[in-house]
């Protein structure tokens, strides 16, 4: 893939993608790439599973919050910045080969199976309770974090977009939740037209527990986290457990494998008929399109 052989230099903007504090045995993993609105880079892939971990692993803490340092909660994934390390080999957490020396569509399905699918899969999974806390935007990749934490608290100007369809002509984002965060006609929606989706409209659809003012933001998610915290642990856990249970028994895991495969056929197509596994997208020509689009709307 052209991804595969370009492997330019990799040039990170900070060593602290992820910053992890606890307090009142709540740990709060923050993105911190805001000179590029929380775009994941592998680095910061990484180091939001370590985060998770280590928050897992202390017996003090009760429960878990991700969320974004500055205006956007995430942009996605970074397609474009000085610091994506799409070529870059990391210590594996699942046991998958190397994707780096891949060549053509191997390249991307095995890193994809690693970093994007198989993580939030890991951390969907996660025995203690989790709170996304949503600022501005939440795009393509940014979507597979919020949606794979229990409970969303959103701030009103919080946004909720995919326009991977539209704009590459790739069925979604790896961890194709669309169909079970969504009502049908929604998801589709949601999808054929890659429009953004504002936070009182995605709380009408269940996709978002709460919707509070951006200053409010942080003290109702503390809230919320706090009373979690103060609960039954092995209950929160078991209760986490059935619920995912019931999404396994209406087929999530089987319909994610299935457009996982799709997604992949949608890289090589448009490697095969472009010469660009993203269809020649590039960060900047995706943000001129959104604003585009916004103004549109």
């Amino acid at each position: 893939m052209a991804d595969a052989s370009a492997a330019p230099e990799v040039r990170y903007e900070t060593d602290e993608p992820v910053t992890y504090n606890v307090v009142d045995n709540v740990a709060w993993v923050m993105m911190n790439r805001v000179q590029y609105n929380n775009a994941q880079n592998s680095q910061m892939t990484y180091a939001i599973d370590a985060a998770f971990k280590r928050a897992v692993d202390d017996e003090n803490v009760r429960a878990i919050v991700l969320g974004g340092e500055g205006k956007h909660f995430s942009a996605g994934h970074d397609i474009g910045t000085p610091g994506r390390d799409v070529s870059k080999s990391f210590d594996r957490v699942h046991l998958l080969p190397d994707h780096v020396g891949k060549k053509g569509a191997e390249f991307l399905y095995t890193r994809e199976q690693e970093v994007y699918l198989g993580m939030c899969r890991r951390w969907r999974d996660m025995p203690k309770p989790t709170i996304a806390m949503v600022q501005g935007a939440c795009i393509a990749g940014g979507l597979m974090l919020a949606w794979v934490c229990d409970l969303i608290v959103a701030s009103d100007d919080a946004f909720f977009q995919d326009p991977v369809a539209k704009m590459m002509g790739i069925p979604g984002v790896e961890y194709f939740a669309h169909g079970y965060e969504l009502p049908t006609r929604v998801a589709k929606e949601f999808l054929l037209l890659g429009e953004r989706m504002p936070a009182d409209r995605a709380y009408n659809f269940g996709m978002v527990n709460k919707v509070v003012p951006r200053e409010e933001l942080r003290e109702a998610v503390t809230a919320m986290a706090a009373k979690l915290a103060a609960q039954q642990q092995l209950g929160l856990w078991l209760t986490k457990q059935a619920v995912n249970h019931v999404d396994e028994l209406r087929g999530k895991r089987a319909a994610m494998d299935a457009v996982f495969h799709m997604h992949h056929f949608a890289h090589a197509q448009n490697d095969l008929t472009t010469g660009h596994s993203l269809g020649g997208v590039t960060g900047k020509s995706a943000a001129a399109s959104n604003k585009s689009s916004e103004k549109d709307g």
